[in-house]
């Protein structure tokens, strides 16, 4: 199953590229799926129909639903929200409900990821089979999105260290401190099922990191402060293992709509997407011009896929390459992550327990390093070319 995520700043008409791309699949014969994990969902608005939690026809081949994030939320941690409500509740002293206090930043777009989980795996929410060649995702805005790809790998890693130790924790001192403190203990049944989400979480890391089958287009318009997000964005998933194979440049004004009093807008534009065509390199660069009317419905979709498309199937997998690479030089070795648009000073490094740490200004990734290099102290490190070379004594 091929799977292809559309992300950007917000207000870039994300939606309207993905569900263009989608009635453009349709009609090529694929059957295909097309999700929103946005909690602001506009999916619907752009087939002009209401979009519920489960897939709805929209045309023949493609089906279309907005993942409702309070079922999936219910369904992969509802036993530990609900001792989490225990929790609260036995110690509450009025005041706001639990249910308010159980809300945690990130997890909802954790839960989106689920939902495209079990469709990978051939599940629905039925019960039934459902067999697409094509998932389409519209993401939430870049931020809501970054959040949303990195939380498989720290929330697994978390969950995987600590139940094991809590776990021996609560069979020896748990009767104690429920008797003392009047504390719930969680059971074991409990622990199973972070177990479970632990096992979901692999699966699912294992699913975005698949580059054959999984790949992200970021959508940007030819606006400075947007393609600077555009930058970033593609610099964050590159840090996170995600593969990039093409760039959508939206909302590109016609030449005739610069004359006269918009004429000073026409240099600037050129300057922008030559910008955009030097920065991005060998990803390819898709452009789209600012439609007459608005993109909505199907007709107007089907015809902006093929302005935006040309002959080439939106399908392919238009790009890829290696995020990491290792390569011996004499007594050292260089180890090597592409992290385009990064700046020198914006990059912090560490390593430690097998495990190369990097930040790029807030966003940080661990890359687990090869066993050749576990144990080896870090002898230098350069910027070059977009790829940062550290080299191991």
């Amino acid at each position: 199953m091929r799977i292809i995520f559309y992300t950007g700043k917000g207000g870039v008409g994300k939606t309207s590229v993905a569900a263009a791309t989608a009635c453009r699949l349709a009609e090529q014969g694929k059957r295909v799926l097309v999700m929103s994990t946005d909690q602001a969902h506009s999916l619907g608005d752009a087939f002009g129909v209401r979009l519920a939690g489960e897939p709805m026809q929209i045309l023949e081949n493609l089906d279309a639903l907005e993942i409702d994030v309070v079922s999936e939320s219910e369904k992969a941690w509802g036993m530990l929200q609900d001792y989490l409500k225990e929790l609260l509740l036995s110690h509450a002293q009025g005041g706001l409900e639990a249910e308010e206090l159980l809300i945690f930043p990130g997890l909802e777009e954790l839960f989106s990821l689920f939902k495209i989980l079990d469709f990978y795996e051939g599940k629905r929410g039925s019960g039934q089979q459902a067999s697409y060649d094509i998932l389409i995702i519209d993401c939430a805005p870049t931020g809501e999105t970054l959040s949303m790809l990195k939380f498989p790998e720290q929330f697994g890693r978390l969950l995987r260290d600590v139940i094991s130790a809590k776990r021996k924790l609560v069979k020896m001192a748990g009767p104690v401190v429920e008797r003392v403190a009047k504390i719930p203990m969680p059971g074991e049944d409990l622990f199973e099922e972070l177990l479970r989400l632990v096992d979901k979480l692999e699966r699912l890391q294992c699913m975005m990191r698949d580059r054959s089958a999984v790949s992200l287009r970021i959508v940007t318009t030819p606006e400075k402060i947007v393609m600077r997000e555009a930058k970033h964005n593609f610099t964050c998933l590159h840090l996170y293992g995600y593969q990039v194979d093409a760039v959508i440049v939206n909302r590109i004004y016609p030449r005739i709509a610069l004359e006269g009093y918009f004429q000073a807008w026409e240099l600037r534009q050129e300057e922008s997407l030559r910008e955009l065509r030097e920065s991005f390199g060998e990803v390819p660069l898709f452009t789209l011009e600012l439609q007459e009317k608005e993109l909505q419905g199907t007709e107007a979709l089907r015809e902006a896929a093929k302005l935006l498309y040309g002959e080439k199937d939106p399908a392919q997998l238009f790009a890829s390459g290696p995020m990491m690479e290792t390569e011996k030089r004499g007594s050292e070795i260089l180890l090597r992550v592409y992290l385009p648009f990064a700046e020198k000073e914006e990059i912090e490094m560490e390593t430690s327990d097998g495990e190369l740490m990097i930040t790029v200004k807030n966003e940080k990734r661990r890359f687990t390093l090869p066993d050749m290099l576990k144990g080896k102290e870090a002898a230098g490190a350069r910027l070059q070319e977009g790829w940062l070379e550290v080299r191991f004594g």
